[in-house]
């Protein structure tokens, strides 16, 4: 009689982190990507200063990259299911609507008069 199959272990991976690992902080990441790799560049953006220096950079393969894509959208529903949703800032403007967004058109002098051009009431 045959013996029945046994479900493959779970393999345990004994993760290693030195003390005197340092922390990096990052506010800021450029995604980039080659067609064997994926390159997640990490850098801190100090305010009123017009550069910024990539601190760190992490390659992946593409599998990887995507795994990672999953594994932080899992922690991240674990995360707001904790603790609440995690609220984004609005998105920045554009460099033109930063410069132009005090000039109004001639169509935003008749927005919120219920004037409509080409509409007539006859």
């Amino acid at each position: 009689m045959p013996e029945p199959k046994k479900k493959p272990q779970p393999r345990r991976l004994n993760l290693e982190i030195p003390a005197d690992l340092p922390a990096t902080y990052a506010n800021f990441a450029i995604i980039t990507h080659s067609p064997w790799e994926v390159f997640l560049d990490f850098a801190q953006i100090l305010p009123n200063l017009p550069k910024a220096r990539v601190r760190t950079r992490v390659v992946l393969t593409p599998t990887n990259a995507k795994m990672l894509l999953r594994a932080l959208q899992q922690n991240i529903e674990r995360y707001e299911s904790e603790h609440g949703e995690i609220m984004l800032p609005p998105r920045p403007q554009s460099l033109a609507d930063q410069l132009f967004s005090t000039i109004r058109s001639d169509e935003d002098d008749t927005e919120g008069n219920g004037e409509e051009e080409g509409l007539t009431d006859e």
